[in-house]
């Protein structure tokens, strides 16, 4: 099976299984899971953050960040694509009370700093209070720039909020960007990384932060109902892939931009609007083709992919560039 729906499709690899079966477990929920605490202290070393908590997903470790940094009636400003404002079932509002405050992104996915400012509310009992700027990097695959992580920092320190990053991607950034992944997360007091991504774990995320934070954050992840008892198999793996499939993603790069240029040979798709920097492809589709049954055929050939307009293709380390060919090939053939 091709699949380029998303890149949380990927499956772990036999050295990955290999280590998954050998590792040691325990029950988590009492501290005693000897994978479990090995990736938390491994992801504190190599990030750079106090303490560290292994979560089921993105989904989960964003709202703990949320509800760790903000109360009952507080706000966080995040972009108007975020994903933990527009995909994440609006779990901040239904379980934490905290009112998002979403803000135009602009085409590079970044979001205007001026307008955050004009964004924070006023002192004053009649508004939610602003404790927390969010921005998620890459977002759309798209790369923040270090510089605009710089000018955020400074403009939450200046304004007394705090700084989260939804880095569900935040290893495809660094490896497009060609740096370490410290580079990025020293910007942040709160961070989250999936595991099940491109970097291939099945299952699992990070929430990095401070003692303090991660303390209050584990509570609400018990409180959520999601402690996890021998969860040391899924933290071996997770473990694994930031130890082995970290430089891998450059692959996944070239090969979106293998992708991208492919696309643009077929009558009716057009990715020139679109800024690709990493493993996300986005095109226009003409709109005589009908997408839908398209897809409906290549799934008969065994190819997957989402008919949405515009068509959002996504490569990882199940996708070749053999397969790729395949796909194209497929594609013209139903077009």
């Amino acid at each position: 099976m091709i699949d380029f729906r998303s890149d949380t499709v990927t499956k772990p690899t036999a050295a990955m299984r290999a280590v998954m079966n050998d590792a040691p477990v325990g029950d988590d929920v009492y501290g005693d899971d000897p994978s479990v605490n090995q990736l938390e202290q491994y992801a504190v070393e190599r990030h750079g953050f106090e303490s560290a908590l292994y979560c089921s997903s993105g989904t989960q470790a964003n709202l703990l960040a949320l509800m760790a940094h903000c109360e009952r009636g507080d706000e966080y400003i995040c972009g108007q694509q975020a994903h933990n404002y527009k995909f994440e079932g609006g779990g901040a509002a239904v379980l934490g009370s905290i009112q998002p405050q979403p803000i135009e992104n602009n085409a590079d996915g970044s979001i205007d700093l001026n307008k955050v400012v004009a964004a924070i509310k006023a002192d004053d009992f009649h508004f939610a209070k602003t404790k927390l700027l969010s921005l998620e990097n890459t977002i759309g695959g798209k790369v923040l720039p270090l510089s605009y992580l710089k000018e955020a920092r400074e403009c939450v320190d200046k304004h007394n909020l705090a700084l989260h990053l939804d880095g569900a991607r935040v290893y495809n950034a660094a490896v497009k960007l060609g740096v370490d992944i410290t580079e990025i997360t020293q910007y942040f007091d709160s961070v989250s990384i999936c595991l099940s991504k491109g970097l291939g774990a099945p299952v699992g995320s990070l929430l990095l932060g401070s003692k303090a934070l991660i303390d209050k954050a584990r509570r609400w992840r018990k409180v959520l109902g999601g402690g996890m008892r021998q969860a040391g198999m899924l933290a071996a793996a997770g473990q694994y892939a930031l130890e082995h499939h970290v430089a891998r993603l450059a692959e996944d790069h070239d090969n979106a931009a293998y992708l991208a240029e492919q696309l643009n040979t077929l009558a009716g798709f057009d990715t020139s609007t679109f800024q690709i920097d990493t493993n996300i492809v986005y095109a226009n589709v003409a709109e005589h083709i009908d997408l839908k049954a398209v897809a409906h055929a290549l799934k008969e050939q065994n190819m997957l992919f989402s008919p949405g307009k515009p068509l959002r293709l996504v490569t990882h380390l199940g996708v070749t560039k053999q397969d790729i060919d395949s796909f194209i090939s497929a594609l013209a053939a139903e077009i």
